[in-house]
């Protein structure tokens, strides 16, 4: 890790909505004052019925968000999983060897009525979560 830093490897799970690009600006924010390489993770839910749109819909927006990182100078990879989110968030975390995971507070979705996706992936997380509004 470099001297001074906390977070050399980031991982940003992105929903395709509107909502995820306040989110970007934070993790932009971030990673480029820590000299961060972010992971952003899109995840596919193969529980809902509009998948193959969801799938599209994350792929177009992912591409969309990796060129802004890059052309700020951010180290970028794209990585797309299906699965359950929170699941695969921390999957990834852990495979990937990430320092934190930063993710918008309304999350991907709901996995339940009762539980959303950044409560779980607090709960399960191998390493610190930041969620930001």
């Amino acid at each position: 890790m470099s001297e001074g830093y906390l977070f050399e490897k980031v991982l940003f799970p992105i929903e395709p909505f509107l909502r995820a690009l306040e989110g970007a600006k934070k993790a932009l924010e971030l990673v480029i004052s820590q000299r961060s390489q972010l992971i952003l993770l899109s995840v596919d839910d193969a529980n809902f019925s509009y998948r193959n749109r969801t799938l599209t819909a994350g792929q177009s927006f992912c591409e969309t968000v990796v060129t802004h990182f890059q052309e700020a100078g951010v180290v970028v990879e794209a990585v797309q999983r299906a699965g359950n989110p929170a699941v695969v968030i921390c999957d990834l975390a852990d495979e990937r060897n990430v320092d934190l995971i930063l993710m918008g507070a309304k999350g991907i979705n709901l996995e339940d009525e009762w539980e959303s996706t950044p409560a779980r992936v607090i709960q399960l997380a191998p390493c610190p979560v930041l969620v930001v509004p």
